[in-house]
């Protein structure tokens, strides 16, 4: 994925200092089944994610991942879960804390496919179809399954 050109410019000012950064990940189901693509980067299945632009509400971050990335048309129902990653360090030193925020989506239309290059493969599996995917997919898509569950979050406990 291209890096968003407000990141670029903030990296002009900070360098690799730790960035922190709005995601969203959605978890787009259509009749039984979950929308998940295999990234041309490192080969790992997930759901549909993207950063927030600034400005830009995160529901509607999760649309136009999915149809930037999938050619998929969603609609977002429920925030899911919300949580801090950890924090990621990428080859160039680039330090980024993301905040997720993982959105339930309903597809709507469009068979989907790799359309802007971030994904190799995408479509949709049966829950029983997961395997090779990571443990923390996994609980991001096991939070979205219910359709009318309160969103989980991490933290706001006293330590």
């Amino acid at each position: 994925m291209p890096t968003p050109d407000f990141v670029v410019r903030l990296r002009e000012q900070i360098g690799t200092a730790p960035l922190p950064l709005v995601g969203v990940t959605a978890v787009v189901f259509r009749d039984e089944k979950v929308l998940v693509g295999r990234r041309a980067d490192n080969g790992r299945l997930q759901c549909i994610s993207g950063i927030v632009d600034p400005g830009e509400q995160p529901a509607d971050t999760a649309v136009r991942e999915c149809a930037e990335e999938a050619g998929v048309a969603v609609r977002v129902e429920r925030l899911a879960f919300v949580h801090t990653l950890p924090r990621l360090t990428y080859p160039n030193g680039d330090q980024v804390d993301f905040v997720d925020l993982v959105f339930r989506c309903s597809w709507v239309s469009g068979d989907p496919y790799p359309a802007d290059g971030e994904l190799i493969e995408v479509g949709f599996r049966g829950l029983e179809e997961l395997g090779d995917m990571e443990q923390e997919q996994v609980r991001r898509i096991a939070l979205a399954v219910a359709e009318d569950d309160p969103a989980s979050f991490e933290g706001g406990r006293p330590k």
